[in-house]
């Protein structure tokens, strides 16, 4: 059977994120952008690759939304190529697969079927539990899922797995599609879009139209100024300060090489390999430069064996490289620096890894008995912050050292000094 007569016209973005080669695909996408009748085309071809008992879901929020799933794809198939079943939602094809459309108000009611592919609608509005049951039924299968939705906002379990995706994981493909790809396309007028861009509140509109999440104030930095400070690319320039995390295993130890203006102009980052292999590649990129390293745990004897490996530089205590100790208290005052130069702009950084934790980095307000007694800052649970704590390192140090005043003859001594020491 040729499956592919159901599939409408679909523009290259569009194709892409919805035929995904990967199991999961996450689309963050504009409203009207074509991600739901594509999905609707998608899942229908799978099932009718299916065999007879096997089953395929179409979960939405609520039973009303996933109702509109249901008749937009039982028009599409027509009466001749399925039967229609309105209690409960359901189409069943002629060889034998059935396609659901389930609401996720109720996860508890979504366990324990085997499924055989799925699709998410409106995902930022739907209930964690309702996808952990999802995912919980493609388990045997190995089912392919296709999770879709406007983001809204940054605190919900689409956002924080769309960007895991982003990040590469390896068996999730993500994608974005904006209002301007659906006009380039045909999909929608731009005079819509200038209409919607009129009427609309700028983080309402944005949100509907862009993909781009609103500020919800659990981020210390503003998603505003984060986008002012980013930049394509790292600024080909040469580092006057580094900011550097320590991991081994499940984080990432971070350099970040920044210049006296403020432009992040070397970023280096690695994880899983020994300790003493960690503090070889830390001299090879500081080379001569200033750095200010976590010093928190076992970054203390990293500390020292770096200041033991490296010639004096006049710093705060008179080495090249100088300690950090995480608290509560100074990575308060480490993250409210990094706030303020974001926000006046001071810095720049480019678009990459340093830009994903910082957008998913956030505070929560601390208290006891009604008191409150401090802010927590951290990355979400299961993601990183390794390039935040990096980058308020390097910025730190840069207000350091644009206030010291350095005699030449001194700078040439201790160079001196350093590369007899080093034996170079």
């Amino acid at each position: 059977m040729d499956i592919h007569f159901i599939r409408p016209p679909l523009y290259p973005k569009q194709f892409d994120a919805i035929y995904e080669p990967k199991r999961y695909s996450l689309i963050e996408a504009s409203t009207k952008s074509g991600k739901t009748s594509g999905c609707i085309a998608w899942l229908a071809e799978q099932a009718y690759r299916g065999q007879p008992g096997w089953n395929y879901w179409w979960v939405a929020p609520v039973t009303e939304q996933a109702r509109i799933a249901f008749d937009r794809m039982a028009r599409a198939l027509g009466q001749d190529s399925c039967k229609a079943f309105m209690s409960p939602f359901r189409i069943a094809l002629p060889h034998g697969p059935v396609i659901w459309f389930r609401s996720g108000d109720k996860p508890d009611s979504l366990y324990g079927e085997d499924v055989y592919a799925a699709v998410i609608d409106e995902a930022s509005r739907l209930k964690e539990g309702a996808w952990h049951a999802v995912r919980s039924t493609l388990t045997a299968t190995r089912g392919p899922i296709r999770i879709i939705g406007n983001v809204k906002g940054r605190r919900n379990w689409f956002f924080q797995l769309a960007r895991r995706a982003e990040q590469g994981d390896p068996d999730m493909g993500y994608h974005r599609m904006v209002a301007h790809d659906a006009v380039e396309a045909g999909v929608l007028a731009e005079a819509e879009i200038e209409d919607a861009r009129r009427i609309y509140p700028e983080h309402v509109f944005r949100e509907l139209y862009l993909a781009e999440p609103s500020d919800t104030g659990g981020n210390p930095f503003g998603a505003e100024a984060i986008r002012k400070c980013t930049v394509p690319e790292l600024y080909q320039g040469v580092p006057e300060v580094y900011g550097i995390d320590l991991a081994k295993s499940v984080d990432w130890t971070v350099c970040i090489g920044m210049t006296r203006e403020g432009y992040v102009c070397r970023f280096e980052r690695w994880q899983h390999i020994p300790w003493e292999d960690t503090v070889n590649r830390i001299l090879q990129v500081i080379e001569r430069t200033p750095a200010l390293i976590d010093s928190t745990g076992v970054g203390d004897p990293i500390v020292e064996m770096l200041q033991r490996r490296t010639g004096g530089y006049p710093g705060a205590d008179g080495n090249q490289v100088e300690g950090y100790q995480f608290s509560e208290r100074s990575k308060q005052q480490l993250m409210e620096g990094l706030a303020l130069a974001i926000q006046s702009n001071a810095i720049t950084f480019p678009v990459g890894p340093i830009t994903l934790e910082l957008e998913q980095f956030e505070y929560q307000m601390r208290g006891a008995e009604g008191r409150f007694t401090g802010i927590r800052y951290s990355a979400p649970n299961g993601f990183h912050d390794d390039c935040v704590m990096a980058l308020g390192l390097a910025e730190l140090h840069r207000n350091r050292t644009k206030r010291m005043v350095i005699p030449p003859g001194l700078v040439a001594s201790i160079q001196a000094q350093s590369r007899y020491r080093r034996g170079y």
